[in-house]
């Protein structure tokens, strides 16, 4: 199978350049003139994807290098792209900016050319005029398979900045896709995480998507940049497919090396007590037995979503759906009992702590979710999910399924990090590697319960997470598309618990 669905690839020297607002309004704009557009990220942020989903009435879908590993970015792009005229996708930090300490693994250059896509630069030359030659050169050239394809200008000053810009520009041979001016800026409100969610703007975010899609299309050359986009290459191999990865992608077992970690809760053991062990590889597993959860009786699986819990990979309910679960999204902060029937329970990430108050209200829904979690039922909780399954959050009461409570903290935390699931669960088995993403500024007391949930291989080594009865809750995200076993395993559990 080679798709050939036409491609763009949106970067930029550094953040803070307008990226988001410049692909989020060619979506917008392509969108308008009646074609389907796939909307992509690269990276593991969740809301600008919100934002894709509103300007091309389409899931927003990330492609990250790290979490899924550089096989699985192709495969990804055209399960999301199939039956889709072109396709745009968001960069993320600067162009050639990725995992820290491993290279370009997980930048934007690595994607756009896992993708065969051509790039288009975002600029802010809000203070410059002939340096843009130089700076625009400088990733033209830094790595030749990367093919820069054209430059959009933005917060330009004046018609006469402009006339410098481009005249400084004609001697590299990039051509000037687009210029946008200073003025009016589309107004994206920031918080402590980034950018505030859709879910949470209503009208104003449908309002900012349509305002983002009149100023592309009013300072761009969006013929020329479809046609750009049609001088992509074609991808071979087939898309991925959750219902056949999950056949080929049985829960891995408990590998023979030890682990390094303690399983009470106490310090891991010294990095020299075990070998580091390479990432078992991201290629295909053996074919698993007859009888895959999605052949039996299809059991009923609770998601939290709403303005609260609005991070999401869409693939996760796409595996979960494969596996035989019939997914039922409800909100925590409306909905005062959980779905009829809920046999297991996804909790997500997002933003608890911005609606503490009105969580802690719905008193009935959280004891409903603590007689779940007693019940021995499976609960799956990220981030946010540990945050509402703690006994209090900033004072107020949660579900109190954790003996611990949660704090909002100034300290960021935020990166990549290695994996391995210490204590077995419902959601992984004792030694599954996962590669995930910490993104949060809160604090947990204490960190990690009797039975963690993970051990961290990276920045440093420690134990993280709580695994009890059916809970596993964990600061950590993850990418299921990287070990879809756990969709099968979390849906397999639901039925048997």
């Amino acid at each position: 199978m080679v798709s050939s669905v036409p491609r763009l690839v949106i970067a930029a020297p550094s953040s803070g350049s307008g990226k988001t607002t410049i692909a989020t309004g060619l979506m917008a704009a392509l969108t308008a003139r009646g074609l389907a557009v796939s909307p992509h990220k690269v990276g593991p942020d969740y809301i600008d994807p919100g934002y894709h989903s509103l300007a091309t009435g389409r899931v927003g879908r990330n492609l990250d290098a790290y979490l899924c590993g550089p096989e699985l970015i192709a495969p990804l792009f055209a399960h999301g792209a199939d039956g889709c005229d072109i396709a745009v996708v968001e960069g993320v930090m600067g162009l050639y900016d990725g995992a820290a300490g491993e290279g370009e693994l997980a930048s934007t250059a690595q994607v756009a050319k896992l993708l065969r896509a051509p790039v288009v630069l975002v600029v802010d030359a809000s203070s410059q005029s002939r340096s843009v030659a130089a700076l625009v050169h400088g990733f033209v050239s830094w790595d030749p398979e990367v093919r820069v394809g054209g430059v959009i200008l933005n917060k330009v000053a004046s018609d006469r900045h402009e006339g410098l810009l481009r005249e400084a520009l004609g001697s590299v041979g990039v051509p000037v896709l687009g210029v946008l001016r200073r003025a009016a800026q589309v107004e994206m409100p920031a918080r402590h995480l980034g950018l505030v969610p859709v879910a949470e703007r209503g009208s104003l975010a449908v309002e900012a998507v349509a305002a983002m899609g009149a100023r592309v299309a009013a300072g761009c050359d969006v013929e020329a940049l479809v046609a750009l986009a049609r001088r992509a290459g074609p991808l071979a191999g087939a898309g991925w497919d959750p219902g056949e990865v999950l056949v080929s992608s049985p829960p891995p077992p408990l590998p023979s090396p030890t682990l390094g970690f303690a399983r009470a809760g106490g310090p891991p053991s010294s990095p020299g007590a075990s070998p580091r062990t390479p990432c078992r590889p991201f290629g295909p597993r053996p074919q698993a037995p007859d009888g895959l959860g999605s052949a039996g009786r299809a059991v009923r699986v609770a998601v939290a979503g709403g303005s609260a819990f609005t991070f999401s990979y869409a693939e996760h309910g796409e595996l979960l759906a494969a596996a035989g679960a019939e997914v039922v999204v409800f909100d925590p902060l409306r909905d005062e009992e959980l779905p009829e029937g809920t046999a297991g329970l996804v909790i997500g990430g997002g933003f608890p702590e911005v609606y503490a108050s009105e969580l802690s209200a719905n008193e009935s829904l959280r004891k409903a979710v603590a007689e779940l979690a007693v019940s021995g039922a499976p609960v799956a909780a990220e981030c946010a999910g540990l945050l509402y399954l703690c006994r209090e959050l900033d004072g107020l009461p949660m579900c109190g399924v954790l003996d611990a409570s949660a704090r909002m903290s100034e300290r960021l935390t935020l990166g990549y990090r290695d994996a391995v699931a210490v204590s077995d669960s419902a959601l992984a088995g004792a030694g599954t590697r996962m590669r995930g993403h910490e993104f949060h500024r809160t604090v947990v007391e204490p960190g990690a319960g009797a039975a963690p949930a993970w051990g961290m291989r990276t920045p440093e080594r420690r134990v993280e997470g709580f695994v009890q009865r059916g809970v596993h809750a964990s600061y950590l995200h993850t990418h299921w598309a990287s070990e879809p076993g756990v969709a099968r395993r979390f849906v397999e559990r639901c039925r048997t618990s």
